[in-house]
């Protein structure tokens, strides 16, 4: 007699399900009995009402019952396979073009079908095309009275197979309890009244939802199941921030007050949120516990600066640092800034890019690993096996949300525990902060530079395009600088968007005699970095780009930019965009030169960028609008992905869930009966 499968165990326990089949689940993250459970329908379609078959309207998607009294081949266009249905109130016809002799042999006539699919019009009268289909020796029994979920499934996985698999699954659900390894937590106590006081409950509602199940209530039972995962979340943090406060590192207290030459030397007076978050930072170092600090600020707000006072301080004790830039650009920049303010205090700075020769490579890691070199500034070359660190006491990563997980412990298994110091232009809504970042210290920078300039935002139609190259060729005229940015590097068939390469020379003949150069990612690194000298040295009037200029780039005498298709961009890119004008006295403009016609999301995009300069208002404006995919960016491998958990339709769980998690962390029990349930093995992920 078989085993009957249990919660944990692999899906391959599951009647039917081989090494094909088991491989396509890998595909949606379906392993195992549990997962299958999380794996929730994305919709679902009332298929407990029959209709007769006289009354079977095209383009209406409808569930229909009879007797087959034809069956035959029919050769025309596309041979098909023609089944003619009847109930006592008319006939249908279900037509298949795909098909094998040995669904031919199971439905003969006499035989009773039940079936769903979408009525179409065909050459004799309505039918059905690869309608999905149930053979009954006799007439079957009503259907059941519960709604039929559709779920997200890929390639050579139907909704039949999926269903089947879930009915399976389902019945583990009684066995899903404590002390079981992936229990199932009861919550009712911290919970007001709810219909769902477990996840088992809210689970079995929403695979199998009754017919009178309401939009309302599958919300509720959705929302139950996304609180548990988000608890989860926030409790892995927690801990994660419980076993760091007893890890140890070197304490790196004030030395020989380098950062007061530092501060002395700078050519520019601190905001008064900058000193405030420097000393955040340099008081976090000072203790044996491993820092982990996220510094939150709006473009051009002096992040990192306050990471050159961290470095200094690490200097002093003689520790290195490892700066870590998500492109080779703004690991440039950010080499350009940290040299002219450290290499005057003697602190050596280098960098390493994928760009540099071999024996260049070669050349600074041997100063690196003889601790030479004091602050290394990179990108994914720092990760590198062959890169060793003397005595790394110091991690900054720069928009570490573009880094996976495995890149950042790489970093950071490079030192003893080192102190790491995270930042981010991105400007995070509070709620999502709470939930994200529930691990890290938290530091705002919420105050430009003096004599910062709002920059003021247009929006307008590329029908006056000619306009706008006029206007840009006043500003270069009364000698200020200008960028213009396409979204794509190259003409597309496909998408009806300006590139950068047809846009730059098209500017090149319009705007004669000023200087026009042209920048994108695709570029050796060594002529990027070329250009972008001659820019910021005004040899350059106007830089056509992509998007490779949305972080990192610090050009004071740029005062005008055009984006091309803003459109295609979400609102926290725009943003950071915009941002690389304002840095100077200078008033300064952008422009959002649109293709029409926009959809009404566009259009509450870009009149958002016209009425706001606000980084964090517009941040809470895209979670509402887009979610918080726009606001974090792209996920990279080995970053968290939730199953169940919304931001943007479950951001409100986020208080109840942080209040929560401060009484369950104590509770052993429940908090690991949830991380279980939603979390991969920690591992050494605790620790990233």
């Amino acid at each position: 007699m078989a085993k009957s499968p249990k919660i944990d165990d692999s899906v391959t326990s599951l009647r039917g399900v081989g090494p094909a089949l088991s491989a396509r689940l890998a595909t949606l993250n379906v392993h195992s009995v549990h997962d299958l459970l999380l794996h929730l329908p994305s919709r679902y379609q009332d298929r407990t009402r029959i209709v007769p078959l006289a009354q079977a309207v095209p383009g209406q998607e409808c569930l229909v019952t009879g007797e087959v009294i034809d069956s035959k081949i029919a050769y025309g266009r596309r041979r098909s396979w023609l089944i003619t249905l009847a109930d006592g109130s008319g006939f249908l016809t279900l037509r298949f073009f795909h098909f094998s002799k040995r669904q031919q042999a199971g439905l003969k006539a006499g035989m009773f079908l039940r079936c769903f699919g979408q009525v179409r019009m065909g050459p004799k009268g309505p039918e059905l095309v690869h309608p999905e289909y149930r053979a009954f020796t006799a007439q079957p029994d009503p259907p059941e009275p519960v709604l039929t979920p559709i779920y997200p499934t890929t390639e050579g996985l139907g909704q039949a197979r999926i269903t089947n698999l879930m009915e399976q699954a389902l019945g583990c659900l009684a066995d899903w309890r404590p002390p079981d390894c992936r229990g199932m937590s009861d919550l009712s106590d911290l919970l007001d009244h709810t219909a769902f006081p477990n996840l088992a409950d809210a689970l079995r509602y929403l695979h199998r939802p009754p017919v009178e199940a309401s939009a309302a209530s599958l919300a509720e039972a959705r929302e139950r199941a996304a609180l548990d995962e988000l608890l989860a979340s926030i409790l892995v943090m927690k801990r994660r921030q419980r076993a760091r406060a007893t890890e140890q590192t070197r304490p790196l207290p004030r030395n020989q007050q380098l950062g007061r030459k530092l501060r002395d030397r700078l050519g520019f007076q601190l905001t008064g949120a900058q000193r405030r978050v420097i000393t955040d930072v340099l008081v976090d170092l000072e203790k044996p516990r491993p820092m982990l600090r996220l510094i939150q600020g709006d473009v051009g707000s002096g992040k990192t600066v306050v990471a050159a006072f961290a470095a200094v301080r690490a200097a002093e004790h003689d520790c290195q640092t490892a700066v870590m830039a998500p492109t080779e650009l703004l690991a440039e920049q950010h080499y350009l800034n940290f040299s002219e303010w450290l290499t005057p205090l003697g602190i050596n700075v280098a960098l390493h890019t994928g760009g540099a020769s071999q024996r260049d490579r070669r050349e600074r890691s041997n100063r690196l690993a003889a601790g030479d070199t004091l602050v290394a500034v990179g990108t994914h070359a720092l990760f590198q096996r062959t890169e060793r660190f003397a005595n790394l006491a110091l991690t900054v990563i720069d928009e570490q949300h573009r880094f996976g997980v495995h890149q950042r412990m790489t970093l950071k298994d490079k030192g003893r525990s080192p102190h790491q110091l995270i930042m981010t232009a991105t400007p995070i809504p509070r709620t999502l902060t709470m939930a994200l970042y529930a691990d890290m210290d938290v530091s705002i920078i919420d105050e430009l530079p003096p004599g910062r300039q709002p920059v003021t935002t247009t929006v307008v139609a590329d029908t006056r395009r000619d306009e706008v190259i006029a206007r840009v060729a006043r500003a270069c005229g009364q000698g200020q600088q200008a960028y213009w940015v396409c979204t794509l590097i190259e003409a597309s068939e496909a998408l009806d968007y300006r590139d950068v390469q047809t846009t730059h020379a098209e500017l090149c003949e319009r705007l004669a005699p000023q200087r026009v150069a042209l920048l994108h990612g695709q570029m050796p690194s060594a002529e990027k970095t070329q250009i972008m000298a001659e820019f910021k040295a005004a040899s350059i009037d106007v830089l056509v780009a992509t998007t490779v200029i949305e972080v990192g780039v610090d050009v004071p005498n740029a005062s005008l930019m055009v984006i091309e298709n803003p459109e295609r961009l979400g609102l926290a890119q725009l943003h950071q965009l915009r941002g690389r004008i304002g840095r100077g006295s200078i008033e300064s403009h952008c422009v959002l030169l649109y293709h029409a016609p926009l959809s009404e999301s566009a259009k509450a995009r870009l009149n958002v960028m016209r009425a706001s300069n606000d980084g964090f208002a517009i941040a809470e404006k895209d979670l509402e609008l887009r979610g918080p995919g726009e606001i974090l960016g792209t996920r990279q491998t080995g970053e968290v992905r939730y199953r169940v958990l919304d931001f943007t339709a479950h951001a409100h769980l986020i208080g109840k869930a942080s209040e929560m998690a401060g009484v369950l962390v104590d509770d052993t029990e429940r908090s690991d009966a949830l991380i279980a349930t939603w979390s991969p093995a920690e591992g050494d992920y605790s620790n990233v």
